[in-house]
């Protein structure tokens, strides 16, 4: 999870002594936005070997208590993805999932739903899909991540590509957070961003993006 401005989740193990290496850009709206809905696809890249790889599009409330985050693990030897609330305040049990397999694209949506934010993932080869609700409401999420979180090993997988990317926030009408660029934590990840447009109805903005991707450590 991001406590402040440091992204630790709770998938890894506590207390365990291990090098960690963090890579992510970070959208985040207008003063008074929060962030209602985030969607897209994300192709798998090949895993070399078991490990613990964390590779995944999330959202971060503003109180930074946890993360909302649909994330690809890489801890078996085979990608499983799944979706869940990292970690307490509240307590919510871990979402359902499958496994995934280097250069299959999965899509993932993100929305709130009434008194939930729920999530769908597919697995586009299969049409395997499972779709699970988290009690998050009371949540005010103002940062949407792409992010790569690892432990113990090195970026070795290649690029890693969010496609048909859409985000909407509501609160007022300032879309100017879709068209700037955004935060590359530490200038560490080479990237690059394709296809953006923005529009506005009410107070509601809807940002698309054809590509994000994360070319590789800076």
């Amino acid at each position: 999870m991001l406590l402040a401005t440091l992204l630790i989740s709770v998938l890894a193990f506590a207390g365990q002594a291990s090098a960690v290496s963090w890579y992510f850009l970070r959208y985040v709206p207008a003063t008074g936005q929060k962030f209602t809905s985030f969607s897209g696809e994300m192709t798998i890249p090949t895993l070399p070997r078991a490990g613990i790889y964390y590779l995944w599009p999330g959202l971060q409330p503003t109180d930074n208590s946890g993360v909302y985050q649909n994330v690809l693990d890489g801890r078996s030897g085979t990608w499983w993805i799944g979706s869940g609330w990292c970690c307490s305040n509240p307590d919510l049990p871990w979402g359902s999932g499958f496994n995934t397999y280097g250069g299959e694209t999965v899509a993932f949506d993100n929305r709130l739903d009434g008194s939930s934010w729920v999530s769908t993932l597919t697995r586009q080869s299969t049409g395997e899909t499972v779709t699970n609700d988290f009690a998050l409401s009371s949540k005010s999420f103002n940062q949407a991540l792409f992010a790569i979180e690892l432990y113990d090993v090195s970026w070795d997988f290649g690029p890693l590509t969010f496609s048909n990317v859409v985000i909407t926030s509501t609160g007022s009408s300032d879309s100017s957070w879709c068209n700037t660029s955004p935060e590359n934590y530490n200038g560490a990840s080479r990237f690059s961003i394709s296809g953006l447009s923005a529009s506005v109805s009410g107070n509601t903005v809807t940002c698309k993006i054809g590509s994000v991707t994360l070319q590789g450590p800076a």
